[in-house]
């Protein structure tokens, strides 16, 4: 799992370095720089689609056996240290060089993680996904609400997938932006394939994911207009199809053996790299090239965004996370007091019966010795 998280990551980034074809760090499209490359790194950006449905999985499992206190906890945790770091880092960027997007009246509303819900600018344009995953993360929140349970989860994914479709039927704004039917599919095939991870494969956990499949092509590449400009339809729902095929390799057990303790340090890269390489990219870019030829140019703006991301992992990640999540289950100490039980003022409290009086033998008293008796005939 960390492999693949590394490697949509690193899909991502080399999309934007040399297969996006608008405006990027570049002072032209990168596609037309690196038309070598371009035909294959152009479909980078599906490497978001095979995020989605990693955290599908992972979120699910994690949840597991929670609350959704510590659900909540365990996601600001893991989310907010390192994407701080990015938007300040956005907002130094602009400051020293005037590039990007990180004026300070972005930045505030972009620190809070909620621009996308305000209609305020991403910091920097890969931001739009995390907004994505907090619908997501608000969902199951939900549900660690009602319990995690196989049960409920077959429930809450049912109700999800056809509850998007519906709101696409009826054009409903509010159920759109609620359960984003968009990309609902690949979280929803991720949840499934975790369920099948757990409890072993079933026809009804093959349904979900086949529907969830049929939905995300639906969405990717057969859907007019939301395809990117210039990609190939077949190219996309091949790429999908790889996608959903390896993650049920790996929900399957059949990858396991692709074991290597240093596979764990690319998936800790992961995060930070996608928050930064845009922002760090462009005044690198600004100052070495043409200066430097573009792939010389293009190595330093990989190395550079790895050294970063790596050193927002050991110097912000690893002691913030520490220190947040000591201090975030402590504010939950309180949930844990019972409070004494209260009686029911319908009950009345009545005392037990005295214990009875055990009878006196004839000519004896209560309290000495016995009494003589008269003689009677």
């Amino acid at each position: 799992m960390d492999l693949l998280r590394f490697l949509a990551a690193l899909a991502v980034v080399l999309f934007h370095f040399t297969g996006f074809g608008g405006a990027g760090p570049w002072p032209d499209p990168a596609r037309e720089l690196f038309p070598a490359l371009a035909p294959v790194t152009r479909y980078g950006y599906l490497g978001v689609d095979l995020f989605f449905v990693i955290s599908g999985f992972v979120i699910l499992m994690s949840v597991w056996g929670r609350g959704p206190g510590e659900f909540g906890i365990s996601r600001v945790v893991r989310l907010m240290p390192a994407y701080w770091v990015g938007v300040l880092f956005g907002g130094i960027v602009y400051a020293v060089f005037k590039l990007g997007n990180g004026v300070p009246g972005l930045v505030i509303p972009n620190l809070t993680m909620l621009q996308g819900g305000l209609g305020e600018k991403n910091v920097d344009p890969v931001y739009w996904t995390l907004w994505v995953e907090l619908h997501f993360y608000f969902l199951i929140g939900i549900l660690a609400v009602a319990g995690i349970t196989y049960r409920n989860c077959l429930v809450f994914m049912t109700v999800w997938m056809l509850g998007g479709v519906f709101a696409d039927e009826a054009g409903s704004k509010l159920l759109q932006v609620m359960l984003v039917p968009t990309w609902s599919p690949y979280f929803i095939a991720g949840m499934a394939l975790f369920l099948m991870h757990k409890f072993g494969q079933t026809l009804l956990l093959w349904g979900y994911v086949a529907a969830s499949w049929l939905l995300a092509m639906y969405w990717s590449s057969w859907r007019t207009g939301h395809v990117f400009k210039g990609a190939d339809e077949t190219v996309v729902s091949v790429v999908v199809t790889v996608i959903f095929a390896v993650m049920y390799l790996v929900a399957t057990g059949r990858l396991k053996h692709l074991r290597w303790h240093r596979l764990t340090v690319l998936g800790a890269l992961t995060y930070p790299l996608y928050l930064t390489h845009s922002t760090i990219a462009l005044p690198l870019l600004e100052n070495l090239y043409p200066e430097l030829d573009r792939w010389t140019a293009l190595a330093v703006v990989i190395a550079a965004s790895l050294a970063l991301a790596y050193a927002i992992q050991r110097l912000v990640e690893r002691p913030g996370q520490k220190w947040m999540r000591r201090k975030l289950y402590e504010s939950l100490k309180p949930l844990e007091e019972t409070p004494p039980a209260r009686l029911d003022p319908r009950e009345r409290i009545v005392p037990p019966p005295a214990p009875a009086e055990r009878p006196q033998p004839v000519g004896v008293a209560s309290d000495g010795p016995p009494v003589p008796q008269p003689y009677r005939p």
